[in-house]
């Protein structure tokens, strides 16, 4: 652990952190998480170890995400956070826009479900889009189907009039610019449909929108750094609710893309919406897709709650996101898009089915097929991510987590700048 050590200093609340064990700076959000309020400030960079050489930003940014409380709820007020002297070097701004674009996600997740319906999803891009002077359109409920949206509609229509399905596209940047789309799952909650989940699996659904917040952190921090993209962010908003006009195991549904889709289950919705948002993508002919969603149990039986994984057949798209997850600290691990499962996604009335035969049992690989069936046709990458913390860790207290936008800015930069 590191050791916060007060000084006897003029200044009130002064101190100096000082890492005394071989922790990286991620190590730093759990200080400033346990730090009573006041102003702090890190040893001078010349008395850092090696390892640490260089990451100034790092350091700086793990602090200010461990100052993150949720506190919306809470009747008695928050103490103020500790407060951290930017490094010698370290653009503060920055820092501060890509903590504030991971707390608009963990708000986004923690904030549960009778506030955060598919219009407060909406209502969160246009803050959003009206920030950075970028463009917003939205289809809403019964036009969906003739926009060219009928999955996502099929997933929402069940749920109250107040809280309808809706396609949310928001554009920024010049035209001239690489085309970039993010694409985030925006199931508000879920329930399961008429496959309806137990109860234990239905305690944490608030944050099965977590895709799309992440993709408006994602999007945040690339509009507020100006990175030269023409991006387009595409939400599918719906709540997977059951009523007399829900969706039912074993009907047939239409997608964008021309393809039929087999309802095998309706907790497998999902795929469904995302399936419509993805080939709105390819139309517009990007560069570069990259699509978040808490899709899959099956993720997390693979690689748990802390290692996010991606699917992509671009190995250099591979590389890159594997590069930047290990400069930035954002654990993403690449899963494979192996095509000896395909089949199990056969259905013997329609194109394709969204529930997977047992035989092939690699629950999120067959879901990452599925979305490859209807992703556009250049780079595309696909990251299952879980978008919270189950047990508390240092800095990270239970409730939600943002993942691997970190990493995929950290690469966007790369690839664009």
């Amino acid at each position: 652990m590191a050791d916060v050590i007060v000084l006897p200093d003029d200044a009130p609340g002064a101190t100096l952190v000082n890492l005394v064990d071989d922790a990286g700076p991620e190590q730093l959000r759990g200080v400033a998480a346990k730090a009573i309020p006041g102003d702090y400030r890190l040893a001078p960079a010349s008395e850092w170890p090696a390892r640490l050489a260089g990451q100034g930003e790092a350091l700086a940014l793990a602090w200010a995400q461990g100052t993150y409380r949720f506190d919306r709820y809470k009747s008695a007020p928050a103490p103020a956070a500790p407060r951290l002297v930017a490094p010698e070097g370290v653009d503060a701004g920055r820092v501060n826009i890509l903590a504030t674009a991971c707390a608009l996600a963990r708000d986004m997740v923690n904030t549960p479900a009778n506030d955060m319906g598919p219009a407060e999803i909406e209502g969160a891009a246009r803050t959003l889009a009206a920030a950075h002077g970028a463009t917003i359109a939205v289809v809403l409920g019964d036009d969906l189907p003739a926009a060219g949206y009928p999955a996502v509609h099929a997933v929402g229509r069940a749920a109250a009039p107040h809280r309808a399905p809706r396609m949310i596209e928001l554009t920024w940047g010049e035209p001239g610019h690489p085309k970039v789309v993010i694409v985030g799952k925006g199931v508000a909650f879920d329930s399961g449909g008429l496959d309806i989940k137990p109860s234990s699996g239905m305690r944490l659904m608030k944050k099965d929108m977590g895709g799309a917040a992440h993709a408006l952190g994602l999007a945040a921090m690339v509009m507020s750094l100006q990175v030269p993209v023409n991006l387009t962010v595409l939400i599918p908003a719906v709540e997977n609710a059951i009523s007399g006009d829900a969706m039912r195991p074993g009907d047939v549904l239409a997608s964008r893309k021309g393809l039929s889709i087999e309802v095998g289950n309706t907790d497998a919705e999902g795929r469904l919406i995302l399936a419509d948002a993805l080939t709105r993508a390819g139309e517009l002919q990007p560069d570069l897709t990259v699509d978040l969603a808490t899709l899959t149990g099956a993720a997390r039986v693979a690689l748990g709650p802390q290692v996010i994984p991606f699917f992509t057949d671009d190995e250099s798209l591979a590389a890159s996101l594997a590069s930047a997850s290990a400069a930035v600290d954002d654990p993403l691990w690449r899963m494979p898009l192996w095509q000896g499962y395909a089949g199990a996604l056969d259905s013997d009335i329609a194109d394709i089915k969204n529930d997977p035969d047992a035989w092939a049992q690699a629950g999120s690989v067959t879901a990452a097929l599925f979305l490859q069936r209807f992703a556009p046709t250049g780079a595309w990458a696909h990251f299952d991510v879980f978008a919270w913390n189950p047990k508390s860790r240092p800095g990270r207290p239970v409730g939600a987590e943002a993942q691997a936008i970190r990493a995929i800015l950290a690469t966007l930069e790369a690839r664009y700048r």
